[in-house]
């Protein structure tokens, strides 16, 4: 993994090795996160971080279904994300906003005494997946029910059944997992949206099995335009 010098952790900049947290951290036991992913790209006036304020906004959205209160406004957030890939002159790579549950009680459901740590970090990353062509295969394993949880809140213990579908395709010519819903519909990738191009039609899940990605909204615009 490229390295870059500077976290932002709790409102400061921490060296990229000394940003730990306690084994005890209620996140690390019960996937009490929530996050984003966010891509920065070089363009003909300098970097260009795609969608910032969406991707901040679901961030917040994210963490209210857990009940988590970030102690940052939505400005403060987006001007430290801004600021950390100055700070580590991250020309085009990737960024992580992160909200979690820290280290106090070890209950399942959250105590108001919990606090809430936040990281925001970036670093240099290509493409995703290894090929440009990609082969993919159904999975054994289906996406969340949508009754389960709150499919369109990106939390970090929802990632446990993409990781699941991933470790299903290790050391087999497949590149990537399609996830069905529970009616045996296409639903999305591990880690991506499914867009299907037939008879010059653009078909993609609809909402309510998927975690409604940001880029996804973003192709439904430009092809519609």
């Amino acid at each position: 993994m490229n390295k870059t010098k500077k976290i932002w952790k709790n409102g400061q900049w921490i060296a990229w090795h000394k940003a730990q947290t306690h084994v005890l951290t209620h996140a690390l036991h019960y996937g009490s996160a929530v996050f984003e992913g966010i891509r920065c790209y070089q363009g003909k006036k300098g970097t260009a971080i795609f969608k910032l304020e969406e991707h901040i906004d679901r961030f917040f959205f994210s963490a209210k279904q857990l009940g988590m209160k970030i102690p940052y406004t939505f400005y403060e957030i987006c001007d430290a994300t801004i600021n950390t890939v100055k700070k580590n002159r991250c020309s085009e790579g990737y960024i992580r906003p992160l909200a979690y549950y820290g280290y106090g009680s070890m209950k399942l459901t959250p105590s108001p005494e919990l606090p809430i740590d936040v990281i925001i970090a970036c670093w240099p990353w290509g493409d995703y997946l290894p090929v440009k062509t990609v082969d993919v295969v159904t999975s054994p394993f289906i996406r969340i029910h949508p009754k389960s949880t709150i499919t369109e809140a990106k939390i970090s213990g929802h990632y446990v059944n993409s990781i699941l579908a991933g470790l299903a395709i290790q050391n087999s010519p497949y590149h990537e997992a399609i996830l069905l819903d529970s009616d045996g519909f296409v639903a999305e990738g591990s880690a991506e949206n499914i867009f299907i191009v037939k008879d010059n039609k653009l078909i993609t899940t609809p909402k309510g099995t998927i975690l409604v990605g940001i880029t996804r909204n973003s192709v439904i615009e430009i092809m519609t335009a």
